[in-house]
């Protein structure tokens, strides 16, 4: 339990502006590289298949990368996803969350977002997170994690 506390910040999303102390909790975060690449398509698809799961358990769950909006609408489409992409693509968030990483793609160090989940509680407390995710099995683990709260 991380207990780190998120300052509040404002993003667009595929449903208008998502401002993170007016969302409900517990919220789900996850962040991802990039729309239609496909680690972020088969986490996204484990999120939405599970996404009645989240909702039962009184969960939010939302994703950020830095693609447009437009991106985000089509990808959100393209996969039917039950809930909203925030488009970050000043990494306000991903400055909050500290997920902006060196990473080597085809021999060469690019700054990319490192996927990575959070749950944040009440007093936008950080409850747990997952940082350097491997995709199968995640979306399970975190909603694990949200049923024992």
């Amino acid at each position: 339990m991380s207990d780190t506390r998120i300052e509040d910040f404002t993003l667009p999303s595929t449903g208008g502006d998502f401002t993170l102390s007016a969302a409900s909790r517990p919220l789900v975060i996850y962040f991802y590289p990039k729309d239609s690449t496909p680690g972020c398509t088969t986490e996204s698809a484990a999120f939405r298949d599970l996404h009645a799961e989240f909702t039962a358990a009184g969960a939010t769950v939302v994703g950020i990368s830095r693609d447009s909006l437009k991106s985000h609408q089509n990808f959100k489409s393209k996969l039917e996803l039950p809930f909203e992409l925030l488009s970050d693509p000043d990494e306000t968030a991903c400055e909050l969350f500290g997920v902006m990483k060196m990473k080597n793609m085809y021999g060469k160090q690019v700054r990319g977002v490192e996927r990575s989940t959070f749950v944040i509680g009440a007093d936008d407390r950080i409850l747990r997170e997952w940082r350097g995710v491997k995709v199968p099995g995640h979306a399970e683990e975190v909603l694990a994690f949200i049923r024992t709260l």
